[in-house]
C-alpha cells in the first residue's frame, strides 16, 4: 500500500467512514461511466471522462456548470492499487508528461480506500506545491465540495 504523510501546511484532507464496500468506492472512481454520476458536486455535472487506470496514464473529466459553461480537467495517474488507493495529479498529463494548469495550481490526489467494518475508511488527500495553492483549493471549497462528491458517491454505489 503506498504511504504517504499529511503536511498539514500544504495539504487538505477529507476522512470519513461510509457505509459502501472498498471494492464499491473503488469501481465508483475507477470506472469513468460511475464516476460521471457522481463526481462533481450538485448542481454541476461531469460530462465526460476518460480514465486509463495504469501508472501514466490518463484521468480526464470535464465538468459543467449550472449555466453550461465546460471545465476540462487533464491529469495522470501516479498509482492503481486496487481496492486500495488511487493517486492522480493534474500537474502531469498522460505518459507523465509535465503541464500548466488553468486553475493556477496544479496538485495531487490521494485516494485511501481501506475496510471499516462493512463499509470503508475514506481518505481523499490534496497534496498542493505550497500555501497558497493549499489556501486556493481550500477556498474553493475542497472539504464541502469532495464532501459533497462523496455523499453522491455513496448514494449511487448503494444502488449498485
Amino acid at each position: 500500500m503506498t504511504v504517504y504523510t499529511v503536511n498539514p501546511e500544504l495539504d487538505l484532507v477529507l476522512e470519513r467512514t461510509v457505509d459502501v464496500a472498498p471494492e464499491l468506492v473503488w469501481r465508483a472512481w475507477t470506472t469513468p461511466e460511475l464516476l460521471m454520476q457522481w463526481f462533481t458536486p450538485k448542481p454541476w455535472s461531469t460530462v465526460a471522462c476518460e480514465i486509463d487506470l495504469r501508472p501514466g496514464g490518463r484521468f480526464d473529466n470535464t465538468m459543467r456548470s449550472p449555466e453550461g459553461q465546460d471545465f476540462p480537467h487533464s491529469g495522470c495517474i501516479l498509482v492503481a492499487e486496487e481496492n486500495s488507493t488511487l493517486v492522480f495529479t493534474s500537474g502531469l498529463g498522460p505518459g507523465f508528461r509535465p503541464q500548466i494548469t488553468e486553475d493556477g495550481f496544479p496538485f495531487t490526489a490521494v485516494i485511501r480506500i481501506e475496510p471499516h467494518g462493512t463499509g470503508t475508511k475514506y481518505t481523499a488527500i490534496a497534496i498542493h506545491a505550497d500555501a497558497s495553492a493549499k489556501k486556493s483549493h481550500e477556498e474553493m471549497g475542497f472539504h464541502e465540495g469532495w464532501g459533497a462528491a462523496l455523499d453522491q458517491l455513496v448514494d449511487l454505489m448503494k444502488s449498485h
